[in-house]
């Protein structure tokens, strides 16, 4: 809403909003996703995140203004798990730390992806580039504050071949995430 009018110029209302999300589901332009707090086991009432349904649809009607290809290989994973029979939600870890001054803090890292499948379930980061440590830690750092013993990966465009580190995730290169239809199973 607030972008509608500091950009565009124009109040527009969360119900109009919400009314527009909605009929683009109904055409199958969109997909919803709901955040899933992964600690507490439960769906919290936050954003959620939407994906296109089609990336060349998404990218003809902005006519390719918009070129973001992080959210592009997120979108592109998302659809490749629903494709694949998958129940994908957002995760959220909720860590409680103190900061300098010993104040609690409470933290929200996000998990790209929690895919669900009957009792199995993983945890998916997309990560385009991991170009220095900081970034690695970054994008590690939710999947290692979940406490369970699902699959945790982080896909990443890099040309790595698959491999596992220390606190059990693995990385692995987008294609052959895509080409694999069994690149999720351990």
């Amino acid at each position: 809403m607030n972008t509608f009018k500091s950009v565009k110029n124009i109040s527009i209302s969360l119900n109009t909003i919400s009314s527009f999300l909605e009929i683009l589901q109904e055409v199958f332009m969109i997909e919803k996703s709901i955040r899933y707090d992964i600690k507490g086991k439960k769906y919290i009432d936050t954003p959620a995140k939407y994906y296109f349904s089609d990336l060349g649809l998404r990218n003809a009607r902005i006519n390719f203004r918009q070129y973001e290809i992080t959210h592009l290989m997120e979108n592109l994973i998302y659809n490749e798990l629903v494709i694949r029979g998958l129940l994908v939600d957002v995760g959220v870890v909720v860590l409680n730390t103190k900061n300098e001054d010993g104040k609690s803090q409470r933290k929200q890292l996000e998990v790209d992806f929690v895919c669900n499948e009957g009792s199995k379930r993983c945890y998916i980061q997309s990560a385009f580039r991991l170009p220095t440590e900081e970034k690695r830690k970054q994008e590690l750092r939710s999947l290692i504050h979940i406490n369970d013993n699902f699959q945790k990966f982080i896909i990443t465009d890099e040309p790595i071949k698959r491999y596992q580190n220390d606190d059990g995730v693995i990385f692995m290169n987008v294609y052959e995430f895509l080409l694999d239809k069994d690149s999720l199973k351990v």
